[in-house]
């Protein structure tokens, strides 16, 4: 079971994408839970005020931790020893890799796990404004998220993307499919082909209707080393580093 709750000032957000596709129909199964707190129901200020000017000064509004804390309290009422994570430009960038650790170091595929095995909670804070009061984060202990090296209005977008992986790996059956994935393997994905044969005047490479399966694993094997050592050479670095 995955169950996570969402602190931010706008609820509305959510689920928004989450509600459709795989990540919806597993909501509406109740294969995972999401909780969804308002950080504004729990200030005491005029106009339920969550933020103030920086101490020593600087451009733009820091969140209040007095406010954010009362929300942390409530949220953890949802969960039994959650997992916080805060988003944010200096945190740790979330790569397949680091989703494969927060799992709590399972793969989950070599060996699969049963569904009754899988039983993670979290507990997510998205920030505003130029961030939150730091000591929010030492209190309890977060750890922060980055989902890229480019800065969001706030940390909404980067909940919802890190949701997705988290329910998507946690719910695709398909075991072999999470084996060949980008990133999995350190390598970007070949391309893939279907019907028709013939589209625009460009045509499916031959091998691949050649029936020898050797041969096809060896072009697609080729295919992303080509794509990976021209559009991610970190990511070759990584992968010749792993050979």
């Amino acid at each position: 079971m995955l169950n996570i709750s969402v602190l931010t000032l706008f609820p509305e957000m959510f689920p928004g994408p989450l509600g459709n596709s795989l990540a919806g129909k597993g909501l509406a199964k109740k294969d995972w839970n999401l909780y969804v707190v308002d950080i504004r129901d729990f200030s005491t200020l005029k106009h339920q005020k969550v933020d103030d000017t920086p101490f020593g000064g600087g451009n733009g509004l820091i969140m209040r931790p007095d406010v954010i804390d009362a929300a942390l309290i409530r949220a953890a009422k949802n969960h039994k020893n959650p997992k916080f994570i805060y988003f944010s430009p200096r945190g740790i960038p979330l790569t397949q890799v680091k989703i494969n650790q927060i799992l709590d170091g399972h793969s989950f595929t070599d060996p699969p796990l049963r569904q009754d095995d899988m039983d993670f909670e979290f507990v997510l804070l998205c920030g505003r404004y130029e961030g939150v009061d730091q000591r929010v984060i030492d209190h309890w202990q977060m750890e922060e998220i980055s989902i890229g090296d480019y800065i969001l209005s706030g940390g909404e977008l980067a909940a919802l993307v890190f949701i997705d992986t988290l329910v998507r790996k946690m719910t695709l059956k398909n075991q072999e499919t999470l084996k060949t994935e980008s990133f999995e393997v350190e390598l970007l994905e070949y391309p893939q082909y279907t019907v028709p044969r013939e589209f625009h005047n460009l045509h499916v490479p031959q091998v691949l209707f050649s029936g020898h399966h050797k041969d096809i694993e060896r072009w697609r094997h080729e295919q992303s080393v080509q794509l990976t050592k021209s559009r991610r050479p970190d990511l070759w670095a990584r992968y010749l580093r792993k050979q």
